[in-house]
């Protein structure tokens, strides 16, 4: 499988302290990936390294082309969509104007997106006038999710898209996350705690320790590593 994302020993850091040491790892065409961790480990931090939002060094490469020196604006013109850990929805817009504003790089009609994107989450067409901020936090989330979609992206990074959902609103989002991916051939990198879920909807994952990649595979051999069973699975 081609690589549609690299990182080659990326290092970041938040002032003087140092988050990533080395990271390197990929994202194929069309491929779900995921990254795991504790909390500290570089994750989030990972996902801010590709969209350049801190302070990194190292190699990274979309499509082929560097994002070394590029703007996070011009990132997502690239086609690399990042939906933030807490949803980052605008809560005094309605549902509609939060989804217009994900097409904020894109020219011409959107029309087509806005129909794959009610396709996608049925409920946007009832709540379209309604403020953002009164949603649900499910809906929050998923309308993160949509208004990233509108973007067109060739690779969605999600972090921590079940943090705080209850079991069936976080079932429900990878569901849509695989159908994105399955009909559509959108990538994904995504950060998640919930080790199970994520294992189950990726290909490949990385397990992130004290910004550092300790270890790496496809999902079904990491599921059955001894290690990742006892630290994220709980048996």
């Amino acid at each position: 499988m081609a690589a549609l994302l690299e990182l080659e020993d990326v290092h970041a850091r938040y002032g003087a302290v140092r988050a990533l040491h080395g990271v390197s790892l990929e994202v194929g065409e069309k491929e779900i990936a995921a990254v795991l961790g504790a909390n500290g480990a570089g994750k989030t931090t990972t996902l801010r390294a590709i969209s350049n939002t801190v302070r990194r060094s190292g190699a990274i490469r979309f499509a082929g082309k560097s994002l070394t020196r590029r703007t996070p604006e011009a990132i997502v013109r690239l086609g690399v969509a990042h939906v933030p850990e807490g949803r980052g929805t605008f809560a005094e817009l309605t549902v509609d104007e939060n989804l217009r504003l994900g097409a904020y790089t894109r020219r011409g009609s959107i029309k087509d997106d806005l129909k794959r994107v009610r396709e996608l989450f049925p409920w946007i067409e009832r709540r379209r006038d309604q403020q953002a901020g009164t949603l649900s936090g499910g809906e929050q989330q998923m309308l993160a999710i949509a208004r990233a979609i509108m973007a067109r992206p060739r690779l969605l990074l999600l972090d921590e898209p079940s943090l705080g959902l209850a079991p069936l609103i976080v079932s429900e989002l990878f569901r849509i996350v695989n159908e994105l991916n399955e009909r559509e051939g959108t990538a994904v990198l995504v950060v998640e705690q919930n080790a199970n879920i994520a294992l189950d909807a990726a290909t490949t994952a990385y397990v992130l320790e004290a910004g550092r990649v300790a270890l790496s595979g496809p999902s079904a051999e990491l599921r059955e590593n001894d290690s990742v069973r006892r630290s994220y699975l709980g048996y």
